[in-house]
């Protein structure tokens, strides 16, 4: 299978159909209703890891974005002259900061609290990260114009590819709810505390 007519994988991804499989209890890793727990065990660390990918391949678009900004010539003046290159520039700039800056704050809390502990942080990148670095490639997309929809440069590519990672490792809602659900706790806690006062 391809992902948005990508080959994301080797040969795309398989799909995979086991028939008559037989184990037993040996077979077994951690034990009887562990499944979830292993699967989601695994999930942290690979979510900063999707991230800190993210934010590589959106600076690597930027670059692009910059160098066509300065050759490509509009109405007789470099795109980089043109307020609204201009501002996708500064726009993608910040983005790219962000997304840096919440996934190193996310690696700080997993070195210091393990990946549950840091369960909110992990939640928030996996949300911020892949919709700030998709924007900078979809301006990146808008400064090259048609050059950016075709196989010539990386950035048709990357669009499909920080799109999917916005469902990779449970959909965006999720780790929404999941936020809200940590901070809705956590602000109750307070509130008890401070009642206590």
């Amino acid at each position: 299978m391809t992902v948005f007519g990508y080959d994301d994988a080797p040969n795309g991804h398989a799909e995979v159909a086991l028939e008559n499989v037989v184990l037993d209890e040996s077979a077994l890793i951690l034990g009887e209703g562990k499944g979830f727990f292993i699967a989601q065990s695994r999930l942290g660390p690979g979510r900063i890891h999707h991230c800190m990918r993210a934010v590589g391949l959106a600076a690597r678009c930027y670059e692009l974005m910059l160098e066509r900004a300065m050759v490509r010539k509009t109405f007789g003046k470099a795109l980089c002259e043109h307020g609204g290159c201009q501002e996708m520039i500064a726009d993608s700039a910040a983005d790219i900061a962000a997304a840096r800056l919440l996934t190193l704050n996310c690696a700080a809390a997993i070195d210091a609290v393990g990946a549950d502990g840091a369960r909110v942080e992990i939640a928030v990148i996996k949300v911020a990260v892949p919709e700030m670095t998709l924007r900078v490639v979809d301006r990146a997309v808008q400064v090259f114009g048609g050059a950016g929809f075709g196989e010539d440069f990386v950035l048709a590519r990357a669009l499909a590819g920080l799109r999917t990672l916005r469902i990779a490792d449970g959909p965006d809602a999720v780790h929404r709810r999941t936020v809200a659900r940590i901070e809705i706790s956590n602000a109750r806690k307070a509130m008890r505390q401070r009642s206590r006062l």
